[in-house]
């Protein structure tokens, strides 16, 4: 995900308003940051120390002006609501454990809805071809697009030091509100 913001940077993320949903260490955001995007971090409202890992690699990155929320997906907290509009909502390996994929897209479908221009960039590895998002995606009127790896260039055995993707099967796709008959 982070080589697609890179290559992706010169063109979008500079004046993008990005929302980065299970930060963990934030290197999507971090990136972005970095890029020029103005930035808003989260994490499980649950577990402090993941808050905190996303502050401090803002800090060791020399981020100084980056929100960090915490929230639950599948809840609605004060802190969604507050949010700023939002250009890009970024989940880096969101989809890990298919007990939470609704909760996931339940967040992803409230803040698309506040927000219809946005979309949902996000990359996951393939654990079991029987998990899929796709009845999930219609259920919440979500349509997606998926993003070959090649178009920029990260299907590469050895990725910036690291053998994943090469050992991995990795997807990356953008979800977007489902267009309504109509809509133009």
């Amino acid at each position: 995900m982070t080589v697609f913001q890179f290559e992706d940077s010169s063109t979008s993320l500079g004046i993008a308003v990005l929302f980065q949903i299970g930060a963990g260490v934030s290197l999507p955001g971090v990136v972005a940051g970095r890029c020029g995007a103005r930035v808003i971090l989260s994490d499980s409202a649950e577990l402090p120390a993941c808050l905190e890992n996303c502050r401090r690699s803002c800090e060791v990155n020399g981020l100084r002006d980056v929100s960090v929320v915490g929230l639950t997906w599948g809840q609605v907290s004060p802190d969604l609501l507050i949010l700023p509009a939002l250009d890009i909502i970024l989940g880096s390996d969101v989809f890990y454990e298919p007990e939470d994929f609704e909760d996931v897209l339940v967040t992803v479908f409230f803040l698309l809805r506040r927000n219809p221009q946005a979309q949902f960039w996000t990359t996951y590895q393939e654990r079991s071809a029987d998990w899929s998002i796709e009845a999930l995606l219609h259920k919440w009127s979500l349509q997606c697009l998926h993003i070959p790896l090649e178009s920029f260039q990260a299907n590469k055995e050895c990725l910036a030091g690291s053998n994943l993707p090469g050992s991995h099967t990795v997807h990356m796709i953008v979800i977007t509100m489902r267009k309504q008959s109509g809509d133009t």
